[in-house]
């Protein structure tokens, strides 16, 4: 599919990488495990929402916005990105912040992302759990309209047909570096929580006919809406494409066993895989969104859910700069020693 029709800015450090796990592969014991980097696509530490935002940016500007407006929870990544993206395009930016944990804790709701935001230049309101965020964001772009502003919303995680462009083109090329390789790939695993990330690449995988399973492992809502979710904008991102009726409902598979209390709260398996990338791999995740993803991986090798001989993509979402909005969930007394 041709999609320098559509508008984009580029931004974005790609091609990605594309990495052999071979530690974590040989510590697990079962198929061979690569990593699609994500985490390295540029702009204030990258992740998986720079290729979106080289779409919607570009919306943006074409519409002649002076400022965008989007919305997520306080340690956002989307957020995060979002102000980089505006920051390097000169347009103002304004955050709607949802704290959808309770966390008092003063890392967690100053630092990391939000930390970044502000660096950034954005501006950034702060909700209580529970809002219709969505209707909170146009209600403060039409306050901003009647100042003069000419605001550009963007969804919660860019996550809409034209975010996912993003990542139906990150398919093509994911299966551009395999096919230089000769590596034939029996799986691909990504995190799903906003759904643009797995619905762009359930769009790119079938309109290049690739034949390559893909599960996205849950980081928030139940099965039947993440899937729902999934399937609807994977469906609307085709048709924007011009190839509607590519996608099949069975195209679309996610594993939700892994969200743990709800969004955003840390996990044991989600700490686990965070130390065993860190310590075997020197990668670093985030305990909302890739961290919950690696550690469904995880579990299900240990489990034989996979063939021992498969060749496996993760796909890293990036976010370690969360991190540091989540430090008291880690036991640092553990490594601490006294020399001398």
């Amino acid at each position: 599919m041709h999609l320098a029709r559509f508008p984009r800015v580029h931004l974005a450090h790609l091609p990605t990488p594309l990495e052999r796990l071979d530690r974590l592969s040989a510590a697990l014991g079962g198929p061979e495990i690569w990593i699609k980097r994500d985490d390295c696509t540029g702009l204030s530490t990258g992740g998986n929402k720079t290729r979106k935002l080289e779409f919607l940016m570009a919306e943006a500007l074409a519409e002649g916005a002076d400022m965008v407006m989007t919305q997520g929870a306080t340690q956002s990544n989307h957020a995060r990105q979002t102000a980089a993206f505006a920051a390097k395009l000169g347009l103002k930016c304004h955050c709607l912040l949802e704290d959808r944990t309770g966390y008092n804790n003063p890392n967690y709701n100053g630092n990391g992302n939000v930390l970044l935001d502000h660096l950034h230049g954005a501006t950034t309101e702060k909700f209580p759990g529970g809002h219709d965020m969505p209707g909170e964001m146009e209600r403060a772009a039409e306050a901003m309209r009647a100042k003069g502003h000419k605001v550009y919303v963007i969804p919660g995680g860019g996550s809409n047909p034209t975010g996912a462009l993003g990542y139906v083109n990150c398919a093509y090329e994911l299966l551009g570096q395999l096919n230089d390789r000769s590596l034939k790939v029996d799986r691909i695993v990504t995190p799903t929580g906003s759904s643009g990330t797995q619905a762009g690449l359930v769009v790119g995988l079938a309109a290049t006919h690739a034949n390559i399973p893909l599960l996205g492992i849950g980081t928030r809502a139940p099965q039947p809406k993440q899937e729902q979710m999934v399937y609807d904008l994977a469906c609307k991102t085709a048709e924007k494409i011009g190839a509607p009726g590519i996608v099949s409902r069975d195209m679309v598979m996610a594993n939700t066993d892994y969200v743990g209390d709800g969004y955003g709260l840390p996990t044991e398996s989600g700490l686990e895989a965070i130390a065993l990338f860190a310590e075997l791999e020197g990668l670093l995740l985030d305990p909302v969104y890739s961290a919950k993803g690696a550690a469904g991986l995880i579990d299900l090798v240990r489990k034989g859910a996979f063939d021992g001989d498969e060749r496996i993509v993760f796909i890293h979402t990036g976010g370690s700069t969360g991190l540091f909005g989540y430090d008291f969930a880690f036991d640092h007394s553990a490594r601490q020693i006294k020399i001398g």
